[in-house]
């Protein structure tokens, strides 16, 4: 069995040189921007851009519409708070003017009462 034979100069440089001829083979191999294959990838690369873009509006879309009903869903509960506060001002408004009407009575009796001891 030989022992390891380190690659001396011209060996790496021979090496190097074979993988650059390598890589400009592989780059000269490539088919040409004109290509219908080429052509067809960049054809389905754009559909597959048009779909998600498509796709992209649609969700924003169905955002905004999701934004303007819990917008509206808000207004109606707020025009609902405003109603039951108002309901209960008149209801406060009627159970007061109610009491000042048995108070006044109450003082009107008390005024006629005292009138007729005197």
């Amino acid at each position: 069995m030989s022992g390891f034979k380190e690659p001396g100069f011209a060996d790496r440089q021979k090496a190097a040189a074979q993988a650059r001829a390598k890589v400009l083979e592989k780059f000269k191999a490539r088919p040409a921007a004109d290509d219908p294959a080429v052509r067809a990838r960049e054809a389905e690369r754009a559909e597959a851009a048009a779909a998600r873009a498509k796709a992209k509006e649609a969700r924003e879309a169905a955002k905004a519409e999701q934004k303007r009903r819990e917008a509206e869903a808000a207004a109606a509960e707020a025009a609902r708070l405003a109603r039951e506060k108002e309901e209960e001002a008149a209801r406060h408004a009627a159970a007061e003017a109610e009491q000042k009407a048995k108070r006044d009575a109450r003082y009107a009796a008390r005024k006629d009462r005292t009138k007729k001891k005197r």
